[in-house]
């Protein structure tokens, strides 16, 4: 009777702080755990992150972010092909091996372009910048926090959606309950669909005292087959 008594107490009182703990407040314990000295706005770091995925070579990248300055650049190596984007503020350059002027046949060829460029950017900066970057403008948090059981484990999952104006994909994070790390991710284009993507995060890796995800692999929601998985390790170029 005591040990029934014990778990009733437990369940009810996670489901009452779910209750009581807000989407805002759920994100400020993470962005806490994630980015303890508020490091992220100011970040000037360089990743080096390899991409593994089913049946093609790996993709090697060098990235360097200076948020500061608004400049970005990625140079990735698949095989035996060396690819640069370089963005600073709104100036776009496009190498490819070791060439800064390549022809429009060559870009073509190789799916080169200036909106590729800020796609990069954009992915980049978003994913190894979470959870601080859904503190940007445009950002929906939210209010309820819901508990749920994803692959045996249980989190504080929330919600966040975009203005139009920003982005149309519904997206859920999935914090430890006691220590609010972010380790998994999911989207969807339409949920009725149970289209779009969750992403699992293993490892960590601290860089500029912000702590990374250092494996992410990438499923897609409706029938769990593996995309691919990306290895982040900090670079000291």
């Amino acid at each position: 009777m005591k040990n029934l008594l014990l778990v009733t107490v437990l369940l009810f009182s996670s489901y009452t702080y779910s209750q009581n703990l807000t989407g805002k407040q759920l994100l400020e314990k993470a962005v806490q755990y994630h980015d303890p000295n508020g490091n992220w706005n100011t970040f000037q770091g360089h990743l080096s992150i390899t991409m593994e995925t089913p049946n093609k070579p790996n993709r090697d990248s060098a990235i360097f972010i200076d948020l500061p300055n608004q400049f970005f650049s990625v140079k990735s190596t698949i095989e035996d092909n060396t690819s640069e984007y370089i963005i600073n503020k709104d100036s776009i350059t496009i190498v490819f091996n070791g060439n800064k002027n390549p022809s429009e046949d060559i870009l073509k060829q190789n799916n080169l372009s200036k909106a590729r460029a800020s796609l990069y950017k954009n992915y980049y900066t978003y994913l190894y910048g979470l959870p601080m970057k859904l503190n940007d403008p445009g950002t929906i948090i939210h209010d309820t926090v819901e508990e749920k059981t994803f692959k045996g484990k249980t989190y504080w999952v929330l919600k966040v959606t975009y203005e139009k104006e920003v982005g149309k994909d519904t997206w859920y994070f999935y914090f430890d309950k006691h220590a609010y790390n972010m380790e998994v991710y999911q989207f969807y284009h339409d949920e009725s669909k149970n289209d779009g993507e969750y992403i699992l995060l293993r490892g960590e890796e601290t860089i500029n005292d912000i702590k990374m995800p250092k494996i992410r692999v990438w499923y897609t929601n409706k029938d769990d087959k593996h995309l691919g998985t990306d290895i982040l390790k900090s670079s000291k170029q």
